[in-house]
């Protein structure tokens, strides 16, 4: 073992020379088959410098042990020869995989001898005359490992870069695919000699730049041979693609190769293996999905028929080169890449190489994307490689070439870190490890030998962070150069491409969007710095909505109101989420628009993180009445009670909207149901403090401060249930009782003038959404009285009432005016809404014909009964009128049921066992569902509508608001139809009684 003096000495060469485990690797160099070297400098630097040497001096010694009685010599030979030496000892410290296979196969090491340029790049010949001598699954393998020795030799050395090293694992593949091909037909000639087989590389294979351990896509195409049937022929040829697969994935006493994945294909893992030519075409023409053209860009013939592969290309290559026509084509590449990440798991995301934002499949899909885009009209761009494909966007002038110099060498870095790990135990991952002896592993690989872990993690977050912008830089940044000159030295794009890379966003007039962004965008002003600094990420939100022109559009109006104002753009800059939310606001619809351009400065709202939740009803009354008490005249108080509703309006609807779409930051809202009820809850409140304003300002205007009567104001309707939506009318009863020593008709002069004026200045001509007051549901309809006293209701409901006023009853609730009289006409209500002995079967049966009536008069002519939220098929009328029948039935006894609000009462039946738990549910469903359509229509339309809209982008729209992505608007109507029906046959049994 040596002196302690000398162990001492070696010991500390050891740490200086990269070893973490010095005692180890003592011990090893102690051992007698490695005598002839141990004492020579050469091997220790030699070692040194390799990515591991603890893992490559144990990978020296398992190699020189099975060697023999020729160990000795094998050492000599590695240390006499520095290239030899650095190839060998390069490998056994990156790679125990391959380590492991040497040991196994000893002699393989002379595959890493011969060093002439021919050697430098071998290309698929060169492979095959290696692969030459296999004849099966195992021999194929052992050849396979033996070519992978040199090609990785070639990659930890340096003779290679990782675009090199990617491009001769896609040529041995191709040899494999070769030789495993040959292997399938000796063994069954006779079906060899029924087809003719093609095999096409797809994926990385296909694109020249394959990882060391990776899936190997494909797809086959087959045809009879002159004279053969051709299902037969298909039939051999499945049965030999089927033998190809098998010999390269399965797993033998020499491990695996690769897995061979045909899913690809058409129809995926469901569809046939093989195909024909012409079936492929038929495919492809009629129901292929964006995905797949995007998937043909890497298509290369590699194996099999070289005439059929080369006229399978020919055959798809110009459908590939139409995608980017296709509707909802930017939207389908963006939503695939959204569902690849949305499939990592969580625990994973930070360490996800390949697949994670910022990894490498964000570059691959950008290059991609603008492929397709540009690809059209400029044949240079036709390139399977990622790089060659990048290279070719910046000479064309579709990327900065900064950009694409910045991107290019981030992906090589990436790439090379996915190499190296993957060539440690030749393992199929993505996945940065955790261990620290791992990150040092490979930061010493890659060249940062000075605290290679803290060097790696710096490296790889730099040109990660370079990557997540990636979608800025390479897709939307160069459209603000067709308008307006940028950097210097970075390439214009044309204005035909421009607009090219506009319409395939989804722009349906790229021309206007070109003359909005020069607007924006051009001059040296700070506004215009500032601008095409945001543009570029606005751009890809709005194209990411139902309507990228209205977003554009909107943007534009806004910045030309606000563009001066210092806070507007350093809020969109700074402040993360307020651009994001304000993409989203402006493209999904007119009403949110609308109601910021008329008061811009409410785009505040947007960047403060309490800004979207709404304000209740004890927070605005306060506000209005004090703003009213302010106002010089009546018109004016309302003016301005408007201008506070026409502000939170805007706030409930963009909480609404980013609730419903979300953001990058805050997914959406996961219950429908809450979004509904905060919708409902914000409106009300809004509307009842809006009403108080103008009762205020109608009672200054003529009586100062005190009306001579006590007025109330009785919330009906979807205003006393808290339900309202954007567009609804605010249902009230007026109530009042005159002031002690006041005139009774003195007090009904009063009560009725300030009823007048109320609803004069609520209708003062505004271009804001109205605030209508619909009083018909007050005793005895349109002929009844406007207001009147609480004992001229008490008389009226004892003597008087119909069932209909009654149940109008089970929603009135005090929203503006005297408290105490709110409270008291709710006294007077409670025993009419709630009846002591429920309702006798007389009763129910005029409720049930008032319904059946309702429904056949009352549908407007021509109205889809299956689709009117309103009046139609388990419709809001459907299950309101059903839950409203539990509650006159049983409300008195059920102490649940005693509310305004439909859902709450609903589960309250369910609770009491009124109603079944399944049966409730598929009530609240529909009535959910009706409610947000409503919603939707009126965000994107800007006006109320109780069905579907018939314009398609208006359609879009609304099914982006309910969750529905691009191309989804059938399923959209089929799951209304589908949640209204089975609710329908719920309020068939329990309020028709079956």
């Amino acid at each position: 073992m040596g002196s302690p003096g000398r162990r001492s000495s070696t010991f500390t060469r050891l740490l200086r020379h990269g070893f973490t485990d010095p005692s180890a690797a003592e011990r090893l160099l102690e051992l007698p088959v490695l005598s002839a070297v141990r004492g020579d400098p050469v091997l220790l630097d030699a070692l040194g410098a390799t990515a591991d040497p603890d893992l490559a001096l144990r990978g020296l010694v398992r190699l020189a042990e099975a060697q023999q009685d020729e160990g000795r010599q094998l050492l000599g030979t590695v240390l006499s020869a520095k290239p030899l030496r650095d190839r060998l000892l390069g490998v056994l410290g990156s790679s125990e995989a391959l380590a492991d296979h040497l040991a196994r196969h000893p002699r393989d090491w002379e595959a890493l001898v011969t060093y002439e340029s021919v050697d430098l790049h071998p290309g698929v010949e060169d492979f095959e005359r290696g692969l030459a001598g296999a004849t099966d699954a195992v021999s194929l393998r052992v050849a396979y490992r033996r070519c992978l020795l040199a090609i990785a030799a070639r990659d930890v050395c340096g003779t290679t870069d990782v675009a090199e090293t990617a491009a001769e694992l896609a040529d041995l593949a191709t040899a494999t695919l070769r030789r495993a091909l040959a292997i399938a037909s000796a063994a069954a000639p006779e079906d060899a000699a029924l087809c003719r087989l093609a095999v096409i590389a797809m994926g990385k294979c296909g694109g020249h730049e394959l990882n060391y351990v990776s899936d190997v896509d494909v797809i086959f195409v087959g045809e009879p041979v002159e004279g053969a049937d051709e299902q037969k022929a298909v039939r051999a040829a499945t049965r030999l693609a089927s033998h190809l697969m098998r010999i390269c994935s399965e797993t033998t006493v020499e491990g695996t190769i690769w897995p061979v994945d045909a899913n690809l294909r058409p129809e995926g893992r469901n569809g046939p293996l093989v195909r024909t030519l012409s079936s492929h075409l038929a495919y492809y023409q009629r129901w292929a999905k964006t995905w797949e053209f995007q998937a043909l860009l890497k298509a290369r013939p590699v194996a099999g028929d070289a005439q059929l592969g080369a006229a399978y290309l020919e055959a798809v290559s110009p459908l590939v080169w139409q995608a980017a026509e296709r509707e909802n084509f930017v939207a389908d590449v963006q939503k695939m890449r959204r569902r690849v990440v949305d499939n990592i798991p969580v625990a994973q995301v930070d360490r996800e190489l390949k697949l994670g934002p910022g990894g490498l499949r964000d570059v691959e899909f950008a290059v991609q994307l603008l492929q397709l885009v540009h690809g059209r009209s400029d044949a240079t761009l036709h390139s399977g490689s990622t790089l060659e494909a990048l290279a070719a966007l910046a000479a064309g002038g579709y990327v900065g070439r900064a950009d694409a110099a910045q991107l290019d060498e981030a992906y090589r870095f990436l790439r090379a870190m996915e190499h190296r790990i993957q060539l440690f135990r030749l393992r199929r991952t993505h996945l940065v490890p955790e261990a620290d002896e791992d990150l040092r592993r490979l930061g010493r690989s890659l060249g940062l030998r000075t605290d290679p872990v803290a060097g790696l993690n710096r490296e790889w977050r730099r040109h990660a962070s370079v990557v997540r912008r990636l979608h800025e830089k390479l897709f939307y940044r160069p459209l603000l150069d067709a308008v307006a000159q940028l950097t210097p030295g970075e390439t214009r794009l044309s204005a035909k491409a421009a607009g090219q890379r506009l319409e395939a966003l989804g722009y349906a007039d790229p021309a206007a969007a070109l003359r909005h962004l020069e607007a924006l965008s051009s001059g040296v002003t700070r506004k215009a710095a500032i601008q095409r600094t945001l543009l570029p990420v606005l751009l890809g939100w709005f194209a990411d909505s139902a309507d990228p022109d209205a977003g554009l559009l909107g943007f534009r109006k806004v910045s030309d109101a606000l563009g001066k104002t210092p806070w507007y753009l350093r809020l969109l800059r700074d402040e993360g989420a307020a651009a994001e939310n304000l993409a989203r606001v402006l493209s999904a619809g007119r009403l949110a628009p609308d109601l910021l351009l008329r008061a811009p400065e409410a785009v505040a709202i947007l960047g403060a993180p309490e800004g979207l939740e709404p304000r209740g009803r004890s927070h605005l009354e306060p506000e209005i009445l004090a703003a009213v008490g302010r106002a010089e005249d009546a018109e004016l108080a309302v003016a301005v009670a408007r201008g506070v509703r026409r502000r939170e309006l805007f706030r409930t609807a963009a909480a609404d909207i980013i609730g419903s779409y979300g953001t990058e930051d805050s997914p959406a809202e996961p219950d429908p149901g809450a979004l509904v009820d905060r919708v409902g809850q914000a409106v009300t409140d809004l509307n009842a403090a809006t009403i108080a304003g103008a009762l205020r300002a109608a009672v200054r205007g003529q009586w100062g401060d005190t009306l001579p009567t006590r007025f109330a104001v009785i919330g009906m309707g979807r205003f006393g249930g808290h339900e309202l939506g954007y567009g609804s009318d605010a249902d009230v009863l007026f109530v009042h009782e005159p002031r002690e020593g006041v005139d009774e008709q003195e007090a009904a002069r009063a009560a009725n003038a300030v009823v007048a004026e109320m609803r004069r200045l609520l209708q003062l001509p505004t271009a804001d959404p109205p605030l209508l007051i619909d009083a018909d549901l007050r005793p005895e309809g349109k002929s009844g009285p406007l207001v009147r006293t609480l004992k001229s209701y008490a008389a009226y409901y004892r003597r008087w009432s119909l069932g209909w006023e009654s149940q109008a009853l089970l929603r009135a609730e005090p929203m503006a005016g005297d408290p105490d009289l709110g409270r008291r006409f709710i006294e007077l209500a409670d025993p009419l809404r709630y009846p002591e002995r429920g309702l006798d079967d007389a009763a129910v049966r005029e409720i049930r014909r008032l319904k059946a009536r309702m429904e056949t008069e009352r549908l407007p002519r021509g109205a889809d009964p299956a689709l009117h939220t309103k009046l139609g098929r388990g419709g809001l009328s459907d299950v309101e009128w059903t839950v409203q029948l539990l509650q006159m039935r049983h409300g008195h006894t059920v102490p649940g049921l005693r509310t305004t609000r439909t859902r709450r009462a609903l589960t309250a039946a369910a609770e009491a066992g009124l109603i079944d738990a399944q049966d409730a549910q598929v009530l609240d469903e529909a009535w959910v569902l009706a409610t947000r359509v409503r919603n939707g229509v009126m965000l994107v339309r800007g006006r109320a509508g109780d069905t579907f809209p018939s314009d398609g982008r208006e359609m879009a729209a609304v099914g982006r608001y309910l969750g529905y992505g691009p191309g989804h608007v059938g399923e959209m109507v089929e799951d209304y139809r589908r949640t209204t029906r089975r609710a329908r046959a719920v309020v068939e049994e329990l309020f028709y009684g079956g």
